[in-house]
């Protein structure tokens, strides 16, 4: 596995998207792939999901 080219995605991230170095590390993969106008990444999640997650981990009152 080869890993994060992390020159690059600062360079794109500081000089393309004009980020201040601690807003660049404030994100996430997620983020940094959305803001660079990537399309593939993960769809957010929809109500369904989030029901069934809902479900799965109730909110206890103890």
């Amino acid at each position: 596995m080869a890993g994060f080219d992390w020159p690059t995605l600062m360079r794109a991230g500081m000089r393309g998207l004009g980020l201040k170095p601690w807003e660049f590390w404030d994100l996430t993969p997620a983020e940094l792939q959305l803001m660079l106008g990537e399309r593939n990444g993960a769809k957010p999640m929809g109500r369904t999901r989030l029901s069934e997650l809902m479900t799965a981990f109730p909110d206890n009152k103890t």
